[in-house]
């Protein structure tokens, strides 16, 4: 009857947060307070507080994925991963930035996205020793030492370092041109090349040269422009 009533008679000494049930507060404090993790995965022999923690963990090993919507095939081991995912679908974004008011799906891409702000860049390659606010740019990163391009074209069998750059490559097959400018109806391939295409437009010319302070709308006229000062003073460069 608590359940209906509300009532939450037991209360941490810790936190002072309440519970309907004994064994909720029980397996609270073990999970937070204590330290306690009595609960041993037969697998890998990783401990957890609670129960709940290692039977949600062991579906890891059994490949076990019971949450799933009618309106989505995906499936998933934890029912807050199925509740994160339909916000693909819902566009339901409730994690804003006090910052700069962007809004996101998921509070771990919040969090990713502070660091924009705040500059904190915690992951440094061990190769170049340059630093990145999150773990999955590093790891991209650090294809660029390998070597590794796993991601290869059926078509013409060219392979790319990142899936990006194969999905954009694609369109070469394809013909796709998604980026349409907004001025002149003209349609692109990659979104950069939009964004450049948008500076006839603006008359935006944001790369400037540093000897003669003449301003370039791409970088690649910049670099064609600075030949210029190559021949002129060969020695300085």
């Amino acid at each position: 009857m608590k359940v209906h009533t509300g009532e939450k008679p037991y209360q941490c000494s810790m936190c002072v947060k309440g519970f309907s049930q004994k064994s909720h507060l029980a397996s609270h404090m073990m999970r937070l307070h204590t330290g306690e993790k009595p609960y041993q995965c037969t697998e890998c022999l990783k401990d957890y507080p609670g129960k709940s923690d290692l039977l949600k963990h062991m579906r890891t090993h059994t490949g076990d994925k019971p949450y799933q919507r009618l309106e989505c095939p995906k499936k998933f081991i934890q029912k807050s991963n199925l509740a994160s995912h339909m916000r693909v679908h819902s566009g339901e974004k409730p994690y804003q930035c006090s910052e700069c008011l962007k809004c996101f799906s998921q509070k771990s891409h919040l969090a990713n996205h502070m660091k924009v702000h705040t500059g904190e860049k915690p992951f440094q390659c061990s190769e170049c020793q340059k630093d990145f606010s999150d773990s999955s740019t590093l790891v991209k990163h650090m294809k660029t030492h390998t070597g590794e391009k796993p991601y290869h074209c059926s078509e013409c069998l060219k392979s790319f370092t990142l899936k990006y750059e194969l999905a954009s490559h694609m369109r070469v097959h394809t013909g796709e041109k998604p980026y349409q400018c907004p001025e002149c109806i003209k349609d692109f391939t990659q979104k950069g090349h939009l964004i450049s295409h948008m500076r006839i437009h603006t008359g935006e010319k944001p790369y400037q040269c540093t000897e003669c302070i003449r301003n370039f709308s791409r970088k690649d006229h910049l670099v064609k422009h600075m030949r210029i000062h190559e021949r002129e003073n060969p020695h300085q460069f």
